[in-house]
């Protein structure tokens, strides 16, 4: 499927990049069309390879949607570059500072104006073992809560063929077979208009979490480990309440690597402490700035 009125830029871009990818990799596309060709929507995806993003983002455009990165803001910076950016339409995360809640702010803009965002709720590639998803990070869970919009999973298997995070070196090669299969939209239901505490945000993430290593475990015909909780060392609290939310209609993607969790409240303001691993990708539980927690959304 063809995106259309995406511009002079896109187009260029999609014309120079498309024949690489279809040389570097030999694709398995499976069930395109659980996304959404229009409205808001979230993608949740797994990331286990720098290199996914370009393999789930071809998934995505081939389905009908423009993916659109909320990227490093030093990308911005570099000459040439950075206009290149700008005119493709990329969006500047100032990764591990108190501005990086505005990515959390304009990924739920996006979704609310009817555009998708893609969400890799883990924030960050692993370093060592299976590349099993880990851990998930809030972001994803509170623009649910903020726009009620359907999360779609998303799974790739085969960019690690790349580029594998463990080793950190590159493996061109001609057509290495990449999967990427969409699901059914996760259900939601029970936290739909909740408030946004840290139970809530955890249990959401912990949902989304589980979807995706089982359909990680389809693809590559293994059973996976048992999950790790969002939680981490924190709160165990599950209180649930009720808040209002948004639906949306018509539009673009945004994709997200490190999409963070940018806001303090919560049980104990605990959730604040994935301000800093969400946007840098530190996958410790190291404490946030207390100004980025009373700064956040």
């Amino acid at each position: 499927m063809v995106v259309k009125r995406i511009g002079f830029w896109p187009r260029t871009v999609v014309a120079v990049a498309k024949p690489i990818l279809n040389v570097v990799t030999q694709r398995d596309w499976q069930r395109m069309d659980r996304i959404p060709t229009t409205g808001g929507v979230i993608i949740a995806a797994n990331h286990m390879s720098e290199f996914d993003p370009l393999v789930v983002a071809h998934f995505v455009y081939d389905s009908g949607r423009w993916p659109q990165f909320l990227a490093k803001s030093t990308l911005f910076k570099v000459p040439v570059l950075g206009s290149l950016i700008k005119a493709v339409r990329q969006i500047p995360v100032e990764r591990g500072t108190v501005d990086a809640s505005k990515a959390l702010d304009a990924a739920i803009a996006a979704v609310r104006r009817g555009d998708g965002v893609i969400i890799y709720p883990e924030g960050t590639t692993p370093k060592k073992g299976d590349l099993w998803p880990q851990r998930g990070k809030t972001g994803i869970a509170r623009v649910f809560l903020a726009t009620g919009a359907p999360v779609i999973p998303v799974v790739s298997w085969g960019a690690q063929q790349i580029f594998d995070p463990r080793e950190r070196k590159v493996h061109l090669r001609y057509r290495a077979p990449v999967t990427v299969v969409a699901g059914d939209e996760i259900d939601l239901s029970r936290w739909k208009g909740a408030e946004p505490t840290a139970a809530n945000l955890y249990a959401i993430t912990d949902e989304i979490m589980l979807v995706l290593r089982q359909m990680v475990g389809e693809i590559r015909g293994e059973t996976p480990p048992p999950a790790p909780s969002s939680a981490g060392r924190r709160s165990s609290n599950t209180a649930d309440l009720v808040v209002s939310s948004d639906r949306v209609d018509s539009g673009e993607l945004v994709v997200s690597t490190d999409l963070a969790d940018t806001s303090g409240s919560g049980t104990s303001g605990e959730v604040g402490k994935d301000v800093a691993s969400d946007a840098s990708g530190d996958e410790g539980d190291d404490a946030v700035d207390p100004a980025a927690r009373a700064d956040a959304p």
